[in-house]
C-alpha cells in the first residue's frame, strides 16, 4: 500500500510548502503538485496522472479536500473513481478517511461547503464588478485587435487567411471584425 500526496494552489503567489511538509509528515512515498485552480479538474494534469497511476490498496492523501476539489461534481467524480480502483482517500487537516462511513459523510459534507464557499466568492467579485461598473471605474479589458486595420486590409483585397497571418490573430477573429 503507497501513499500518493497531492497539493494544489491557485496562483504562482501562494505556497505549497506547508502542503507540502504535511503531506511528507504524512508518510507519502509521492507527491504531486500543481498550480492551477480548484474549480474544475480540467487541465489539471498532475490530477490526472495521479489518478490514472494509483492501484488497489493505495492511498490519496491531500492536506484538505478543498485542494482537490471545488465543486461537488468533481470531488463526487473523483471519490466514484478512487472507489472503481480500490483506492483510499484522506486529508491530513480533516477527518476524511473513504475507508470509514463517517470519512466519507464527512467528505460529503466538506465538499458541499468547498463548492459553496466558491460560489459565494464568484458573487462577490460579480457584485464588485458590477460596482465597479456603475462608478465608471471598469471597463473591461482593452481590444487587443485593430479593427480598423482588419477592415483597410480587407478593402485592399486580402483574404482572411492573409490578413490572421499579416496581424497575428486567428482567422476566426478577423470574421469577428468583418461582420
Amino acid at each position: 500500500m503507497a501513499k500518493y500526496g497531492y497539493a494544489r494552489i491557485s496562483s504562482s503567489h501562494q505556497d505549497l510548502s506547508l502542503q507540502i511538509e504535511a503531506l511528507e509528515q504524512y508518510g507519502c512515498d509521492t507527491i504531486r503538485k500543481e498550480t492551477i485552480s480548484g474549480t474544475s479538474i480540467k487541465g489539471r494534469d498532475e490530477l490526472k496522472i495521479l489518478l490514472e497511476f494509483l492501484r488497489e490498496g493505495d492511498q490519496l492523501v491531500v492536506t484538505r479536500i478543498d485542494r482537490l476539489a471545488r465543486s461537488i461534481r468533481d470531488l463526487q467524480n473523483i471519490v466514484h473513481t478512487l472507489k472503481g480502483k480500490g483506492v483510499v482517500l484522506k486529508a491530513t487537516e480533516q477527518p476524511v478517511d473513504t475507508s470509514t462511513s463517517a470519512g466519507k459523510a464527512f467528505l460529503d459534507m466538506l465538499g458541499v461547503f468547498a463548492e459553496f464557499e466558491t460560489n459565494l466568492r464568484k458573487e462577490r467579485q460579480m457584485e464588485g464588478i458590477r460596482s465597479a461598473k456603475e462608478r465608471g471605474v471598469y471597463k473591461g479589458r482593452k481590444p487587443s485587435i485593430d479593427r480598423n486595420k482588419v477592415i483597410e486590409l480587407r478593402s485592399q483585397g486580402m483574404g482572411a487567411s492573409s490578413i490572421a497571418r499579416e496581424l497575428g490573430i486567428g482567422r476566426a477573429s478577423v470574421y469577428r471584425c468583418l461582420s
